[in-house]
């Protein structure tokens, strides 16, 4: 692989045991090469500005980051960057402040190598990754409860639509891909919404997830 194919990652993390494994593991695969480790804010400035795109591996609590907001602050300067959260324990508040950031790509330092690798990989392409623990923990604690009733009012273009937009599709590509206007595919959604009585798109993807419409496994929105 040519060097300009090669992705680079930085890390910011305190941890050292957990810095070590992510070195080897990334020193290990040649589609990756390591720009930086960062211990503080302002050494991960220092990495980020030599860095023309790549990812961002960190905890928001490993290093002297002041909450949410820090990390505010990179995903707007450097919005080239892919950032995966790599954390011990994250909050209902702290997974909705990294949302809203824009930030969906978060596992556990429990994963083991093969889910580390597909958060990486998903991070790079734009894509979301939640690991499993974590959408089963706001399955169980945060979004409103599925109703087993939810999918027998669904019609199978709705439940079709709702596949496509935990493709990652926006309004404007499923109108495209089903041969349909962007009103009536926004009318679908609004009535997807109120039957499945959800407020937003994340806790619709997770309503499907447990209604099993899509595979967690794949969750790489």
């Amino acid at each position: 692989m040519s060097p300009d194919k090669i992705n680079r990652i930085i890390i910011a993390d305190s941890q050292f045991l957990v810095v070590e494994a992510l070195k080897k593991l990334i020193g290990e695969d040649n589609q990756y090469l390591l720009a930086g480790v960062a211990t503080t804010q302002h050494g991960l400035y220092q990495i980020i500005d030599t860095v023309d795109g790549g990812l961002l591996i960190t905890d928001f609590d490993g290093i002297d980051f002041n909450g949410i907001e820090d990390l505010k602050q990179i995903v707007q300067k450097y919005p080239q960057i892919s950032i995966l959260i790599l954390t011990n324990i994250i909050t209902k508040a702290e997974f909705s402040g990294l949302t809203k950031l824009g930030i969906r790509n978060i596992i556990y330092k429990t994963a083991d190598r093969d889910e580390l690798f597909s958060a990486i990989e998903a991070a790079l392409k734009g894509k979301k990754y939640y690991s499993d623990e974590i959408l089963d923990l706001f399955l169980d604690q945060g979004a409103t409860k599925f109703s087993a009733d939810a999918q027998k009012h669904l019609t199978a273009l709705e439940i079709e639509i709702v596949k496509l937009i935990a493709g990652g599709l926006t309004t404007k590509e499923i109108a495209s891909k089903r041969n349909i206007s962007y009103h009536t595919v926004n009318t679908h959604r609004k009535n997807i919404f109120k039957k499945v009585e959800v407020s937003n798109t994340s806790e619709l993807i997770m309503h499907a997830i447990k209604a099993g419409w899509i595979d967690n496994i794949e969750y790489y929105i």
